[in-house]
């Protein structure tokens, strides 16, 4: 069998194993905070540094310098969120924990060279999600008075995950010191909401019927992302890359939650980077991420305007995000690699958006890492990554019951691994 048709059926295999696998991986707001073992252990710094197949999540034209490859790899991925009410109120007092604390997330990327300028190449990677699983433990006083949940309908929490599926075509010109990618990019999404059904019951929905406890629904979209690399310097490389909106279609099931009538469309955002050759062993990158969350109506919307699924309805309030991304790659045999980074983001929430925001705390802000790859062979590779975001916390008042406030805070870590064959 052929190495195409190898490939091929690889991908369908992954990806029909993919489907299968809920993934939560939020970090920057709901934004993975890179793609690919090697990049995440430089907290993302790779838009300039081209390493992989994986790297067309990041900036296609990167994937005119990998060669012919396979990557397989595997991330368990563990945030700990927790909210805490204080002061009598709508809401219990206390501190409740999610539950589901631990996610596989698969990631696959192919490159194959057709000559020595142009490469094409596949990938299929998660772009994070929100989850969150919250007890049904009994409410206070005010509203929800005596009701079961955190809003007084039972069990209560989020499952959202996206997956994306990614064609790439590379060309590199002058010899290798410049190239071009574009990747059109086909994107898949599953949501389901619980516990909210109470926000009908008092009047902040447009469909009460489809606001929560609807099952599954799924959403299916396109965009595209495109790039560039330059070799300013010999060892100096300047990338940026720009990914489009995604435009998705509506969560029907869950149109009186969502503004739009179940609009959830992905935002675009915009990567730039550089790569500097320190030395023969040492390459230190510095990145900037921008990611336009504001745009996204069901996510930039405030909680204080219309119903929930309007038009115009009410939403999550966050904020764009404009992440720092710095890495350091120290090669110190020609068997094995070392890897650290260090990236920061004001997270996306104001205070005043916290009652909404217990379902979908992403207000990670610090993300430590660190990694490794060690050749078995010319052919074989396997290559490490971990991630540490430590505790973040924000406070602000209950927008419905006067005199109480909601803490919001989440810690995560995970752990990557990856296997490379280079044909």
């Amino acid at each position: 069998m052929s190495f195409a048709k190898i490939s091929w059926a690889m991908l369908g295999s992954f990806t029909a194993l993919a489907v299968c696998v809920p993934a939560a991986n939020a970090t920057n707001g709901y934004f993975a905070h890179s793609y690919g073992t090697r990049s995440k252990a430089l907290a993302g710094a790779s838009t300039g540094f081209a390493q992989d197949a994986i790297v067309s999540a990041i900036n296609p034209a990167g994937l005119a310098y990998v060669g012919d490859r396979l990557d397989l790899e595997f991330e368990l991925f563990s945030p700990h969120r927790e909210y805490r009410v204080n002061g009598a109120g709508m809401l219990a007092t206390g501190s409740v924990e999610s539950d589901s604390e631990y996610f596989p997330v698969p990631t696959l990327g192919w490159s194959y060279k057709l000559d020595a300028e142009q490469t094409l190449g596949l990938a299929m990677y998660g772009n994070g999600g929100m989850n969150t699983d919250y007890k049904p433990l009994v409410n206070g006083n005010g509203l929800f008075s005596g009701a079961n949940g955190t809003f007084g309908a039972g069990r209560t929490g989020i499952d959202m995950a996206q997956a994306f599926i990614v064609g790439t075509y590379a060309h590199s010109f002058a010899k290798g010191r410049y190239a071009l990618g574009i990747s059109p990019i086909f994107a898949a999404q599953t949501f389901k909401a619980r516990g909210l059904n109470t926000f009908g019951q008092f009047g902040f929905s447009s469909e009460p019927d489809h606001l929560s406890d609807q099952g599954r629904d799924y959403s299916f979209g396109a965009g595209f992302r495109v790039g560039g690399l330059a070799e300013l310097t010999p060892g100096l490389r300047l990338g940026a890359s720009y990914k489009s909106r995604i435009y998705m279609s509506k969560f029907e099931r869950y149109s009186g939650l969502f503004a739009q009538g179940g609009g959830f469309d992905i935002p675009d955002s915009f990567n730039v980077g550089l790569s500097w050759d320190v030395s023969k062993a040492l390459t230190a990158n510095f990145d900037v991420e921008h990611i336009r969350y504001s745009e996204i109506k069901s996510v930039g919307n405030t909680f204080q305007g219309n119903l929930l699924g309007h038009a115009d309805g009410r939403g999550f309030g966050w904020n764009d995000m404009t992440i720092y991304k710095a890495g350091v790659q120290w090669q110190q045999s020609p068997d094995w690699i070392w890897r650290g980074g260090l990236s920061y983001g004001q997270q996306p929430i104001e205070g005043s958006e916290v009652l909404f925001n217990i379902l979908a705390p992403g207000v990670q802000e610090w993300h430590l890492t660190g990694g490794l790859s060690h050749a078995l062979s010319k052919q074989d590779e396997l290559s490490f990554a971990f991630m540490y975001s430590p505790q973040k916390t924000i406070t602000g008042p209950n927008p419905l019951s006067p005199g109480q406030s909601i803490d919001l805070s989440m810690s995560q870590f995970s752990l990557q691994f990856g296997w490379t064959r280079r044909f």
